[in-house]
């Protein structure tokens, strides 16, 4: 964080002096929300939902972003570490199947500095990394303990577009290394007896209008290069949000016809774990 390479973007701001870079994050750390959350995939919110815990902030900035006024406006409350351990274990005594991190990517070393506090203090329900997947494998090496659970988004198979709507430049070649090594981290997705996932690796993908996410190529990838049992949550929300509506492309709601075909090519390259939606 002195010269910050917590991600890719590798902005070299001094954080620690309070110095700000695209995360528009300094030192100070900051949440939104802290609550049991019933809408995650069933192995994740199960019966007694996810323990989500929002931080303030990200390290994208995609224009079609639902929770812009969280990860683009700053909305939050500065938290402590210890403070946030005792929110973990408080999640906990409520019947949480997890520690939900959403947007964790830019704050990396106060997780890890809770997550060992909450530890200490009896935290013993698996942590889940809810990311944006632009990472660095660097970081997620040092990550390997704190994390149980990674659940990252691939968001596009064309870096044309993740600058267009993501401003964020190589995200395809990053994107992929680290799905590769959260994978060689935790295997496959581990999923108990009471059908709640206690560890490994669980992948996001939401399809856009127009092929902008360029869904095939990366189901072409995670059955190539991971494994055709990964588990990918295929996702079909897509709506206008944030500044979306100012890009043709991504104007208008998905159809079911691009959906269905999407969800054709994922069945037929070999993948078979996860989750569709529908429209």
């Amino acid at each position: 964080m002195e010269k910050c390479r917590l991600c890719p973007r590798n902005c070299g701001v001094n954080r620690l002096k309070g110095e700000t870079g695209a995360c528009r994050t300094g030192r100070e750390v900051k949440v939104a929300s802290i609550n049991l959350h019933y809408g995650e995939e069933p192995p994740i919110s199960a019966e007694s939902g996810s323990g989500t815990i929002f931080f303030t902030n990200c390290n994208l900035s995609c224009v079609f972003c639902q929770n812009y006024p969280i990860s683009q406006l700053s909305n939050g409350n500065a938290v402590t570490a210890e403070n946030l351990a005792d929110k973990m274990l408080e999640l906990q005594q409520k019947g949480a199947n997890n520690i939900n991190l959403v947007t964790p990517t830019h704050v990396y070393p106060f997780v890890a500095e809770t997550v060992f506090i909450a530890k200490q203090k009896g935290l013993t329900i698996p942590v889940l990394s809810n990311c944006g997947g632009y990472e660095s494998v660097e970081v997620l090496e040092l990550m390997e303990d704190f994390i149980d659970i990674y659940m990252p988004d691939m968001k596009y198979s064309s870096n044309f577009y993740a600058k267009k709507f993501s401003k964020i430049d190589n995200y395809v070649e990053n994107n992929r290394r680290a799905v590769k090594e959260m994978f060689r981290q935790k295997g496959h997705l581990k999923i108990n007896g009471g059908e709640i996932a206690e560890k490994g690796l669980l992948i996001r993908h939401l399809v856009l209008p127009n092929n902008v996410s360029g869904s095939k190529e990366i189901f072409d990838f995670i059955a190539g290069e991971i494994s055709k049992d990964t588990y990918v949550s295929v996702m079909a929300q897509y709506h206008t949000a944030n500044i979306s509506d100012k890009f043709e492309e991504i104007n208008r709601k998905l159809t079911q016809k691009e959906y269905d075909d999407i969800i054709e090519y994922f069945e037929n390259v070999g993948l078979h774990n996860g989750w569709v939606q529908e429209l």
